[in-house]
């Protein structure tokens, strides 16, 4: 077995292998000898069938798999003793590389094209203050909250007449060209007509001081102006509502109106969790004050993430083996082209320079993910998810078992390491690199992103 390293320049290696006969001949032969022991075959006796006809039947493929399997672990085994920094993973050499044919060849020379990650250097008082951005929570944020919990435990009661935001309880015939009921039409009873969902001006207009007993024409299709809508009302189907022009005869039923939620200990409980011990109007806000804070602590913390990796790529000079890194990218995509390659490199670069950066600044600083910290990850992003169904009172075991769930996915495992180290990094970064706390509001805050 020989193995070599030529460096092309700082960023660019080629590596050689020569794996000679002696190298696989016991192994493969090994091997053969396991097949034809449990080899059965008609008119030969299990055991028994020659070696020769063997290795004519296997001897091919068996000398590939442990051409490759040495190929691949001694490979491996040379870039972690030499200690290089690789980009990517070793590929073919296009223009070295000569063919292998494993019918005739007893000497298996490789060459791969390798490239090598830049040396990073960080300056970190050149490097100047971040910006950190903190929204400032005002009484409009705190009050819209409080209207959309009251909304989502409000309830619909009965009305005298309709109003802008109420809704008919209406029964819907469908009418002829001369404006009688139609036999065999469409008929629903128990329909509900939002009046917020007209859209036409004139029709809402004519729904609003209706009562119950109150009958009219109504045409759903000019009403609404969505099918999707006008098939829900009716209770038809999506080709009925797309061609529907009909008017219809609409009998109110009943008229009913949206109450909010009263401000009361019983919506405290349902918006905040059964064992909230809020008691007061004034105790609520407070607490939807602290809550929108740390909600929007994710926000600032993702903005944070922007500007710092704005900043260090830019700051931060970098070379990198572009055409390597081209071939690689069109390597490991089988649905990607050069073209598409190409047109998105600048993005996939920034991308690439951050992860650097980052794993520098881990290791350099020996910024460890503890197995502790992603159970702990796992356990709030089990949370977030159940709270998206309202349950805020989750049990502990309910959240490990979930939590571990989680981390049994080795995917969703990988993702939240990487999250808890890109964490490590930037509270290292707000340390160490200093920050320019900057007060905003939800408007400017969100017109960032604008720019």
């Amino acid at each position: 077995m020989q193995i070599s390293r030529t460096n092309t320049d700082e960023l660019n290696a080629v590596i050689r292998l020569t794996i000679e006969k002696s190298d696989y001949e016991a192994t493969v032969n090994e091997t053969l000898k396991e097949y034809r022991k449990k080899a059965n075959m008609p008119g030969f006796r299990k055991g028994m069938v020659p070696a020769g006809l063997i290795k004519k039947m296997y001897g091919k493929a068996v000398l590939a798999e442990e051409i490759n399997k040495k190929l691949s672990n001694e490979l491996t085994q040379y870039i972690h003793d030499e200690g290089l920094q690789i980009l990517g993973e070793p590929l073919p050499s296009e223009t070295e590389q000569q063919p292998i044919d494993f019918d005739t060849d007893e000497t298996f020379a490789f060459v791969f094209d390798i490239g090598i990650s830049p040396a990073i250097q960080i300056d970190f008082e050149k490097l100047g203050k971040l910006p950190y951005y903190e929204i400032a929570i005002d009484e409009e944020m705190t009050n819209n909250q409080v209207d959309a919990f009251r909304n989502r435990f409000g309830n619909y009661v009965d009305a005298e007449i309709a109003g802008e935001k109420d809704n008919l309880m209406a029964t819907l015939k469908e009418l002829d060209e001369t404006g009688a009921v139609l036999a065999g039409g469409i008929s629903v009873a128990g329909a509900q007509v939002s009046i917020q969902m007209v859209k036409s001006e004139e029709i809402k207009a004519s729904l609003l001081g209706k009562k119950a007993g109150d009958v009219f024409n109504f045409n759903p299709a000019k009403a609404f102006e969505n099918p999707h809508y006008t098939k829900q009302v009716l209770k038809i189907s999506d080709e009925q509502a797309e061609t529907l022009t009909s008017d219809f005869e609409l009998t109110v039923e009943k008229v009913t109106t949206f109450v909010p939620a009263e401000l009361n200990e019983e919506l405290y409980k349902k918006s905040l969790g059964g064992d909230s011990e809020v008691t007061t109007e004034e105790q609520f806000r407070e607490k939807i004050a602290e809550d929108l804070k740390n909600n929007l602590t994710y926000s600032s913390e993702y903005r944070f993430l922007v500007d710092a990796k704005e900043a260090l790529t830019s700051h931060v000079a970098m070379s990198l083996p572009v055409e390597f890194l081209k071939r690689w990218l069109v390597y490991s995509n089988e649905k990607v082209t050069r073209e598409q390659i190409d047109e998105e490199f600048d993005h996939f670069v920034k991308d690439l320079e951050w992860t650097l950066i980052k794993n520098r600044i881990a290791k350099d600083n020996q910024l460890q993910v503890a197995e502790a910290d992603v159970v702990a990850l796992a356990k709030e992003t089990a949370l977030m998810q159940f709270r998206q169904y309202g349950m805020f009172n989750v049990p502990d075991e309910y959240l490990d078992n979930y939590a571990q769930s989680i981390l049994k996915n080795e995917e969703e495992r990988h993702r939240l390491i990487e999250k808890r180290s890109e964490g490590l990094v930037l509270d290292f970064l707000k340390a160490n690199a200093g920050l320019e706390i900057k007060s905003v509001t939800q408007q400017a805050f969100d017109d960032l992103f604008e720019k």
